[in-house]
């Protein structure tokens, strides 16, 4: 990994188990959505381990193939529920109103798997939405993380050099997504996922706390 600061024009950040801890509210309507269907639950490590890929993939690793046929019916009553309860335990992580802060003169996007509806009611909610040049959800673009063309839009559009340029994300995809867009990765530790399967991703930074990256990026 490089120690050496780096200078960037652009961070893109992941949304879940970056800027915001969504796990608890995540967990909870899964598990509400399998109550209602007569499923067993899950703990919430089991749940935050199908988390990155969108809800799709949420609800699809949450039922199990054994009960792949009633996807549709869950996916609307987790729908239904997360809309009404994606705020009640979710926080941001420490921290992060002041790296958006000392960082302000940065252009800065939201990058996430998550729907794009959700992703702006939660960052308006936590009142940081102010601070992206662009908010890009699942809905909002043909593409999903890991798919390259998010971030190459984005340099693209404010014409950015790719080496000026870095993936903030607690996910394997968000690793994945700036090697393959020829950007550097920095993995938050202490997100969602688990540190040891992120390391296996190579990821050219990492960082344990939002605040180290005013020690890693100018």
């Amino acid at each position: 990994m490089l120690n050496r600061m780096k200078k960037v024009d652009i961070i893109v950040f992941d949304l879940d188990g970056t800027l915001v801890n969504t796990g608890d509210d995540l967990t909870s309507s899964v598990n509400h959505t399998l109550s209602v269907l007569n499923i067993p639950l899950l703990v919430k490590e089991t749940v935050l381990s199908f988390v990155g890929d969108g809800v799709g993939k949420l609800i699809e690793r949450s039922l199990g193939n054994e009960n792949h046929h009633r996807f549709d019916e869950a996916l609307g009553i987790f729908s239904d529920y997360y809309s009404e309860h994606q705020l009640d335990k979710t926080e941001l992580y420490p921290g992060v109103r002041e790296i958006l802060d000392y960082f302000k003169d940065i252009k800065k996007c939201i990058v996430t798997n998550k729907l794009h509806s959700f992703a702006l009611n939660i960052s308006q909610a936590l009142e940081i939405d102010g601070y992206f040049d662009d908010i890009i959800g699942m809905g909002s673009t043909p593409y999903i993380k890991p798919d390259p063309r998010l971030v190459c839009s984005l340099l693209e559009q404010y014409d950015i050099k790719k080496e000026k340029a870095v993936v903030v994300g607690d996910g394997k995809n968000d690793i994945m997504m700036a090697k393959k867009s020829g950007v550097s990765s920095c993995a938050f530790l202490n997100g969602l996922s688990e540190r040891e399967k992120l390391l296996r991703y190579k990821p050219d930074y990492t960082c344990e706390s939002m605040a180290e990256l005013k020690e890693i990026f100018s």
